[in-house]
């Protein structure tokens, strides 16, 4: 299969096999008007399979979220054809407003206005936990 080269836009690569659907909503990539291509199941030679996400116009990406999602992630920014600048990511120190705190006694469930802020406690097994009460996030 072959899948168009792009001249300026956003290329997501070595997202792990089957979060590309994920990662798409979250970015909200179905709101863009332009093309949005996902490759599922790519061959990879370092880990097997992944999934690709080209973005046929230079947008604005959360890195933070896309980091809290899939740390793995390798953002290409292509511009005339060629690639521009490339990032790696990892998890973020913190998060505001990705996740919600499941705890039915948090702060947060009465205080709407509130945002749900969760801190990353223990990067080795990724544990973020709410600023609030202190529960696991996801």
């Amino acid at each position: 299969m072959i899948i168009g080269q792009i001249k300026d836009g956003i290329v997501l690569d070595h997202i792990t096999a089957g979060k590309c659907m994920e990662i798409y909503r979250a970015l909200e990539l179905d709101k863009l008007d332009c093309q949005v291509a996902i490759i599922k199941n790519a061959e990879s030679k370092k880990h097997g399979k992944k999934d690709i996400i080209k973005i046929d116009q230079a947008i604005d990406i959360d890195l933070e979220v896309l980091g809290y999602l899939d740390e793995r992630v390798t953002v290409n920014v292509i511009k005339d054809g060629k690639l521009f600048k490339r990032e790696h990511l990892e998890a973020p120190a913190e998060i505001k407003n990705v996740i919600k705190c499941k705890n039915p006694r948090c702060i947060t469930t009465t205080e709407q206005e509130l945002p749900h802020i969760f801190k990353l406690t223990d990067r080795e097994k990724k544990v973020y936990r709410c600023i609030y009460c202190e529960s696991q996030g996801k």
